[in-house]
């Protein structure tokens, strides 16, 4: 796969740590230490709108006419609604033709790699470019009043326009349904959350766990993609992780005794976005030049399900 261009959209809302203070026993020193985070962005629009605002930029930026997209993929834990999808959404809101396929991909944090990877497989069929999108309003489904979760997760969107350049990616996703550490039952999907008491459908995280969980696959699936692609570390220009938490990303650099520069972050603005963290990282590497074409870069998801994924992209 080729990528023609980048987008992102985040809301306007900053929620700092200090804001969460007045409300949960928790401090900006706290948070930093533990996770890296300073601040992230709430959101009051649905994730397709944020979907759709990413999605027109990275079409803008490609300078391509957006009826050549036939293929549209959302990788979201947080649709609007069950039905219609998001993607289908995104395909109402362009003006595109019934000619697009569209459909959403719920992997949670690694979605936006399962994505990538779908979306790869059908460029080999008939379809000519897609626009693969990562987006979430995680915020919906956050208890504020729990410190463990409202402290990590916010909103935003990142979406990528590609096309098929006659090269195979490799991909190498896994996953293991047994483990439930990163829960959220029984969500409405029509959030309206005024004057309404849930008892239950806000997402819960069993976070030693997850830790735990994480450094050991980010470094497993790392390895893996790099022995499939006859690479080593060495060859990689960036790595751009699902942005978690700062903790993890070190102890991961710290296994391949490589420093943290090598590792793109930006989870101290915008925290854990799950599916959208990797495509707003990509977005804003290349924004800023930290990579350029030719590049080699390693993009790892990981996250409930539990789910992990990672794919080797040539920029």
């Amino acid at each position: 796969m080729k990528i023609l261009g980048f987008g992102k959209a985040v809301p306007r809302k900053i929620v700092t740590n200090d804001d969460l203070s007045k409300f949960v026993e928790t401090s900006d020193e706290w948070i930093f230490q533990r996770t890296g985070i300073r601040e992230r962005r709430i959101s009051d629009e649905n994730t397709s709108e944020l979907a759709y605002r990413s999605a027109f930029e990275a079409i803008k930026n490609s300078n391509i006419d957006k009826n050549e997209i036939d293929l549209i993929v959302c990788a979201t834990m947080t649709p609007d609604n069950f039905t219609p999808s998001v993607a289908c959404m995104v395909q109402e809101k362009l003006g595109l033709g019934d000619n697009v396929t569209a459909f959403d991909v719920n992997a949670a944090c690694t979605g936006f790699v399962y994505a990538l990877k779908i979306v790869a497989s059908m460029l080999n069929t008939y379809h000519k470019k897609a626009l693969i999108i990562g987006c979430e309003t995680l915020s919906k489904i956050i208890n504020f009043e729990d410190r463990n979760t409202c402290v990590l997760f916010g909103d935003g969107a990142g979406a990528i326009v590609v096309e098929k350049d006659g090269k195979n990616e490799e991909f190498y996703t896994c996953s293991f349904g047994n483990d439930k550490d990163l829960v959220a039952e029984n969500v409405e999907m029509n959030f309206e959350m005024k004057n309404k008491v849930l008892k239950s459908g806000f997402l819960k995280m069993n976070g030693k766990e997850i830790f735990k969980f994480a450094i050991n696959v980010v470094e497993k699936s790392i390895n893996k993609i790099l022995d499939m692609n006859n690479l080593k570390i060495e060859d990689i220009n960036l790595i751009i992780p699902h942005q978690a938490n700062q903790r993890i990303i070190s102890n991961v650099a710290k296994k391949f005794n490589i420093s943290n520069d090598k590792f793109f972050v930006n989870l101290e603005k915008y925290g854990n976005t799950s599916a959208a963290s990797v495509p707003m990282a990509l977005c804003e590497a290349f924004e800023s030049k930290e990579i350029t074409k030719g590049d080699k870069v390693i993009l790892v998801g990981f996250g409930g399900g539990l789910t992990w994924g990672s794919t080797i992209i040539e920029i």
